[in-house]
């Protein structure tokens, strides 16, 4: 595991964006600092463990039912789950709970073949490159 950035003191989860926007749900499960979060029911989070439309990073850790702070903009300290390039779309999350460089998708217009199109995948932007897995970078929600 290597920490791409500059700021080894930092956890998982935390950020030094003053202009970070935080907001809390309730937990419908255990989230730890650091999950990428998702919308699993009304007005409630839970940690992505899959591709999910993630709303942002658990900035604390939170019991099921109690309140829950996700960073929902801003910059946040993350864990790769394989290599990102510095600049990349990202989604999350892997079994890991770890984002993951979203790649392009090739599209066949002259063909018939279909496609998805998942506008909400997106979850930001990688600001270093990860060469593995367990890399710490930053990424911009």
């Amino acid at each position: 595991m290597t920490d791409l950035t500059g700021k080894s003191w930092m956890a998982i989860g935390e950020t030094d964006d003053p202009n970070a926007l935080i907001e809390s749900f309730e937990a419908e499960a255990a989230v730890t600092k650091g999950d990428p979060v998702y919308f699993s029911s009304d007005h409630k989070v839970s940690p992505a463990a899959a591709a999910q439309n993630c709303i942002g990073i658990a900035v604390k850790s939170a019991t099921i039912a109690a309140q829950c702070p996700v960073l929902l903009r801003g910059r946040v300290k993350v864990k790769a789950g394989g290599a990102i390039g510095r600049g990349k779309a990202v989604y999350a999350a892997d079994s890991s709970k770890c984002v993951l460089e979203l790649t392009d998708q090739a599209v066949n217009e002259a063909g018939s073949g279909t496609y998805t199109v998942y506008y909400n995948r997106r979850f930001g932007t990688a600001l270093e490159t990860t060469t593995t897995a367990d890399d710490l970078l930053f990424i911009q929600l």
